[in-house]
């Protein structure tokens, strides 16, 4: 067991103030002492058999689960969590006070984004002082006068959560259209605005995903209506803007639940593009955009292990893809010649020792976003001679570089974007003619921040199987490789989707404090190529978790930690690595946080009717079948939970979350705190008015983050103010 420094004190000051909650009957008693014990709120166990064609389980807390979201007493078991946290927190209000200041005080208030041309306008996002939402804005090229297309902060009044998650210009560029989210749910109603009046048509479609197309008649959008239940994109809609919307017209529907859907342009704008793409096969289906009415022609039907994605130029579809390619090759085809994979053309060859991770297409160069080495790097060759690429250079030992903003393709300017742990975002234009790189702009921290007073290294831990684990790391220039520091370790591993060491000014928090900042690229992501993930997924899951801890036992063993004052975090399926290593290694960490973690696997998978579950079963695996119950089983952490010690935890969920329901969460908090045995905190923070991505406001936003900042400084007894200037 972990010891928490100052838990015994800290246990004594709750006392002054507390209550007790008995889900029971949901109530709250009190006490009219001033001196009463504060006890977490105690949820009633309520057995329901779980059935499955492999076995049933008795799920004594399945009835936290309502998916209307107001039952009241699990909104009054919710409300009284958030009540428990609050309490719990007090202590160090003034520890979150400070390091909330820290946190929003070195983000540029009133800022503004590199404007990008597209046709006769640049566009740019922008922020004011003191407020929550962005402005989205245009200026002419020739006349330079500026238009406002959305100021959100307006459109968000009266509203506790409040996204305009994407937006997209008609071509004439007179019309935009966009998709907000009032509950956080990710369920979207389209509004259309006529820019120059700021005339607004809602038509009525709601319940869409967030992808939007135009055709060229510059009248007609397509929109994607989701399953009201499952939430899955189903069904692509043809809407003429200014009709009702029940006169939009079907244009396409999937029936295979397996499968994601997304609708969006080519970059050209030539074609209406609809994704179709499950974990392990794709389907690309385009529409002529001058013909609104045409028909849809399929790129290549599906096949199972073969995915694939477009975009077009000049007469060819240009295709990234992993046919014969489990690193991705580029192929082309004729816009004449599609329908099958037969005429498709290879561009840029497969490489074991590179992954492609996307490409942009211009009319007389190719820029490719690759990995290697576990770094991100951008090279770019003309189309003429693909094989005299160059890369982009750097001098730093980890780093990431991805595209930026390229809407044309007529043009010899490549945008792109680097950073590092140390290196706050830049945005370049490069000459991919002559290779001359201008800086646009680099994102301000605003204070005295010195990026030479932080280093970033790239080193790497030895798996219990030999496979050698990268992991970023960012401490200050006068850290001390002695064994005395705090290290918050981070990790996400699923899904292929990898954890790049961006710059992030929040974490200075912690690293101007001792901490020492890890990112562990474990197996599940894509940062060693894709064998990476597929050692990381279905039946190889849990070398996920296992690379988590063995790269917290190298850090601690190579001296870069205190091995009383490690934390570890992570969110959604990384709540799941979270979940899965407090079970199985408990000892290694003072304190876990775990982010609207998806920590009831076996039960989510089974049920169909849940966001999600079917479009993973190539992920995770599906559990109505064998081998993949009893092994999914044999890590799930809310059905692992045991009678040991374990580390103090921050659990956080938003009530709308549409990702992972809150009741996954608040089943294993439940548990947890029947089958513990230590006296380690256990706190859970309920968002009631958002979903899995938390608050919709900038602010709001880095206020939570400061909290779980605080919370982690707090239980490691690091210093209350910064140690290092």
């Amino acid at each position: 067991m972990n010891t928490i420094n100052g838990f015994v004190s800290r246990a004594t000051w709750l006392g002054a103030m507390t209550f007790v909650v008995a889900l029971s009957g949901c109530s709250q008693k009190s006490s009219e002492s001033m001196q009463t014990e504060v006890t977490p709120p105690d949820v009633e166990q309520r057995p329901y058999t779980v059935e499955s064609p492999q076995g049933n389980r008795v799920d004594p807390y399945y009835w936290l689960r309502d998916d209307s979201r107001e039952d009241p007493e699990i909104i009054a078991y919710l409300e009284a969590e958030n009540e428990y946290y609050d309490s719990y927190r007090a202590h160090y209000s003034e520890l979150t006070e400070r390091v909330t200041e820290e946190v929003i005080g070195r983000i540029k208030q009133d800022d503004e984004s590199v404007p990008y041309p597209l046709g006769d306008y640049s566009y740019s996002t922008r922020y004011e002082e003191g407020q929550e939402y962005p402005i989205y804005m245009r200026k002419h090229l020739e006349t330079g006068q500026e238009q406002t297309l959305l100021n959100v902060n307006e459109l968000a009044q009266g509203f506790e959560y409040f996204s305009v998650s994407n937006w997209e210009v008609s071509p004439d560029q007179q019309w935009l259209a966009y998709m907000v989210d009032t509950s956080g749910r990710r369920q979207y109603e389209l509004r259309v605005r006529h820019i120059a009046s700021g005339e607004e048509h809602n038509d009525g479609l709601t319940g869409l995903s967030a992808a939007i197309a135009w055709a060229k008649d510059n009248k007609t959008l397509f929109v994607i209506e989701n399953d009201p239940q499952t939430l899955l994109s189903t069904r692509v809609l043809k809407h003429e803007v200014g009709t009702p919307a029940d006169s939009a017209e079907l244009l396409y529907e999937e029936t295979d639940n397996t499968f994601y859907m997304w609708v969006y342009n080519t970059t050209d704008h030539d074609y209406v593009v609809i994704d179709l793409e499950s974990t392990v096969s794709s389907e690309v289906h385009v529409l002529d955009a001058d013909t609104p009415d045409g028909e849809l022609q399929v790129i290549a039907p599906r096949e199972r292990d073969v995915l694939y994605t477009v975009d077009h130029l000049e007469g060819d579809f240009i295709i990234t893809t992993d046919w014969d390619a489990p690193n991705f090759r580029i192929m082309k085809v004729d816009a004449d010649e599609i329908g099958s994979r037969d005429n498709w053309e290879i561009v840029v060859p497969h490489r074991e020792d590179v992954m492609i991770q996307s490409i942009e297409v211009f009319s007389d160069y190719l820029a490719i976003n690759e990995r290697s080495e576990g770094l991100r790097r951008i090279r770019v060759a003309p189309w003429e001679d693909l094989e005299q690429s160059v890369f982009i250079e750097t001098d730093e030992e980890a780093y990431v570089m991805s595209f930026s903003t390229n809407y044309q393709q007529n043009t010899k300017e490549l945008r792109f974007n680097y950073s590092s742990l140390t290196t706050p975002t830049i945005t370049y234009a490069l000459d991919m003619e002559t290779g001359e790189q201008v800086e646009l702009k680099q994102t301000e921290v605003v204070g005295d921040f010195d990026s030479d007073n932080y280093v970033t290294e790239r080193v790497w831990a030895t798996a219990d199987d030999g496979t050698q684990i990268p992991v970023t790391l960012l401490h200050h220039k006068n850290f001390e490789q002695d064994g005395t520091a705090p290290l918050y370790q981070y990790a996400y591993g699923s899904y292929g989707s990898s954890s790049d060491p961006y710059f992030r000014s929040s974490v200075l928090s912690l690293v101007d404090r001792g901490f020492v900042y890890a990112i562990a690229h474990i197996r599940g992501g894509q940062e060693m190529g894709r064998q990476w993930y597929e050692d990381g997924k279905m039946l190889n899951k849990i070398n996920t978790f296992t690379d988590f801890i063995d790269v917290t036992e190298f850090l601690v063993a190579e001296r870069y930690a205190d091995p009383q004052k490690v934390v570890a975090m992570g969110g959604s399926a990384g709540g799941l690595l979270m979940g899965a290593v407090a079970n199985m290694a408990p000892e290694l960490y003072t304190g876990i946080v775990a982010h609207v973690p998806f920590v009831d696997v076996v039960t989510t998978m089974l049920d169909e009717s849940i966001p999600l579950t079917t479009n993973e079963f190539d992920e995770w695996g599906n559990p109505k079948h064998q081998p993949y119950y009893d092994y999914m089983l044999s890590y799930s952490p809310y059905d692992q939970v045991s009678a040991q010690d374990y580390p103090a935890f921050l659990v956080t969920t938003g009530l709308h979350d549409s990702q992972v329901q809150y009741f996954e969460p608040a089943k294993w908090v439940a548990r947890l705190r029947d089958l513990k045995t230590d006296d380690n905190p256990l706190v859970f923070s309920i968002n009631m008015d958002a979903g899995h991505g938390g608050s919709s406001g900038r602010f709001s936003r880095l206020e939570e983050v400061a909290q779980e900042y605080a919370f982690v400084i707090d239980l490691v007894g690091a210093s209350q103010t910064p140690i290092f200037e």
